[in-house]
């Protein structure tokens, strides 16, 4: 292994190759993990001297006294808090405590001297890592937080082009495209979309999918069928009710969400049009409600509990000098077929 000059920092994976271990072997000796044997321990703590190894952040002797911030917006939807499952779990695995931030207010969203303030708090405090659940990360946060060397990892980010973000998300593009190919193999040729904000990424990468699954159909995309507002109940029933309203409707929605799909769902029951004989719903994220609704929600499933846990791995191993292979991680989805979709209706 070529030696080090003075100007160079040993990092957190020079100690694992030296020592022949895992970056998450030298992690758990760096923070005093018990699950390490004893000749383990020794061979990184050597690696360690040899190299000269300093960490990059003062550390505490027991990784329970690490701390993660998680930034969110809604914690009342359910994809919200399927996802904080998963972190939670994560942590306490980690043995690191976490704590719940709302996304920083103006000045420190537009300021680098607050934003930097805001970050040197959280550093005092013990936070070692920051994971962002679905919101904006300005770029006062970013440099504040590469100033101060603190990472950041979000969960399905509004911006999926920021090159300095890690980010965790899943096949959005492919997922919206199987549920559109689910409800054309059943026949469907009207199929309407309403997804979330224009400027969500993971909303519009869902519906390039769906436009993918069209023209692969040979089926003509049609703009009256297209709306894009909120992930929301409220706009699902909304949207719902005027695309139901048209003379001719669609005979089935793809929604970017399940809260869209949950509110078409009340839109057609108050329009008293049968789901799935009369229309077929699909929904995005496969959350517990699914199984809740009447009929049962067809719907893409997102590995949500499986995006907290990877989120907070990968943020504890960047605290350790451990950079994740890719910048921009996804997990697969999978279609759950349920009671909500059906043939197309018998003119």
């Amino acid at each position: 292994m070529r030696r080090r000059g003075r100007s160079e920092r040993a990092t957190l994976a020079d100690v694992a190759r030296l020592a022949g271990v895992s970056p998450a072997t030298a992690s758990k000796v760096l923070n005093g993990r018990s699950d390490v044997g004893a000749k383990t321990r020794d061979l990184v703590l050597g690696a360690m001297a040899e190299l000269g190894y300093k960490p990059t952040a003062v550390r505490h002797e027991q990784t329970r006294d690490r701390t993660l911030v998680t930034v969110v917006d809604i914690v009342e939807s359910r994809y919200a808090g399927t996802v904080l499952r998963g972190i939670l779990v994560a942590a306490t695995s980690a043995q690191a405590e976490l704590l719940l931030r709302l996304p920083p207010d103006e000045p420190i969203s537009t300021s680098r001297t607050a934003a930097r303030a805001w970050m040197e708090e959280q550093k005092a405090s013990g936070v070692v890592g920051i994971i962002a659940l679905a919101v904006a990360v300005p770029d006062s946060m970013l440099f504040a937080a590469e100033d101060l060397e603190v990472p950041v990892v979000t969960i399905d980010p509004i911006d999926t082009t920021e090159s300095r973000l890690v980010s965790i998300g899943s096949t959005n593009w492919a997922g919206g495209r199987s549920a559109t190919e689910h409800v054309i193999k059943l026949g469907h040729r009207r199929i309407a979309w309403i997804g979330g904000p224009l400027g969500s990424a993971p909303s519009l990468e869902r519906f390039h999918g769906y436009q993918a699954a069209l023209d692969s159909a040979g089926i003509t995309l049609d703009r009256a069928l297209i709306r894009h507002e909120a992930f929301s109940v409220e706009a699902g029933l909304r949207h719902g009710h005027g695309l139901l309203a048209l003379d001719e409707r669609p005979t089935a929605i793809v929604a970017g969400n399940d809260e869209i799909a949950v509110g078409v769902l009340a839109a057609a029951k108050e329009l008293h049009i049968t789901v799935p004989s009369e229309l077929s719903v699909t929904g995005f994220d496969d959350t517990p409600q699914t199984e809740w609704t009447t009929p049962r929600l067809t719907s893409v499933r997102q590995p949500l509990v499986g995006m907290g846990r990877m989120a907070v791995e990968t943020v504890l191993s960047m605290a350790d000098g451990v950079q994740p292979a890719s910048r921009h991680l996804q997990l697969a989805t999978t279609l759950s077929v349920r009671d909500s979709t059906g043939p197309v209706p018998s003119s």
